[in-house]
C-alpha cells in the first residue's frame, strides 16, 4: 500500500492548484512503498486535459534515484476539474509507458472541490485494469 507524506500531499496539492488549468505531474520515490521524494516534472502537454512529462527531467530523476538506492514507486498528476480517478487517456498512456501492475502507482489529485481537494492512489494493470489502492498519509518519511 504506498505511503506518502503530509509535506507530499501539501506539495503534490500545491503543485496542482500553480498548474490550472493544466494537469501538474511528478514522480514520487522511495523504497518498500514509501516516498521518500517528491520530485516535480514539468508538463509539456498544451493540451489542459493530458500531461506530458518532461522526458529529460523523467529520466534525470530515474538515474538519480537508483545512483541513491531509491525506486520509481509513483506517478502522480492532477486532475484541475475532473474526479481523482485515472481516465482513459491515462490507462491508454500506463499501458503504452510499459509502468503497469503493482509495483508503481498513479497517485492523482483532483481540485473538483477547490477546499477539499482528494488524493488517490491507484495500480494500472496490462490489461487496463484500475485497482484502487488505500493511500497512507504520515506524518514524516521513515527514510
Amino acid at each position: 500500500m504506498p505511503t506518502i507524506t503530509r509535506e507530499h500531499e501539501r506539495e503534490i496539492v500545491e503543485h496542482a492548484r500553480a498548474a490550472e488549468p493544466y494537469e501538474c505531474c511528478g514522480i514520487l520515490t522511495g523504497n518498500d512503498d514509501a516516498a521518500s521524494h517528491l520530485h516535480r516534472i514539468t508538463n509539456t502537454s498544451n493540451n489542459p486535459n493530458l500531461y506530458l512529462m518532461d522526458p529529460q527531467q523523467q529520466l534525470n530523476v530515474m538515474m538519480e534515484s537508483r545512483k541513491h538506492g531509491r525506486q520509481v514507486l509513483a506517478f502522480y498528476h492532477s486532475h484541475p476539474h475532473g474526479p481523482p480517478y485515472p481516465s482513459a487517456t491515462d490507462v491508454r498512456m500506463a499501458q503504452q509507458s510499459g509502468w503497469l501492475g503493482e509495483d508503481i502507482y498513479y497517485v492523482l489529485v483532483s481540485l473538483a472541490d477547490p477546499d477539499k481537494p482528494e488524493i488517490r492512489a491507484f495500480n494500472i494493470m496490462d490489461d487496463g485494469t484500475v485497482i484502487e489502492k488505500p493511500l497512507t498519509i504520515q506524518a514524516t518519511s521513515t527514510s
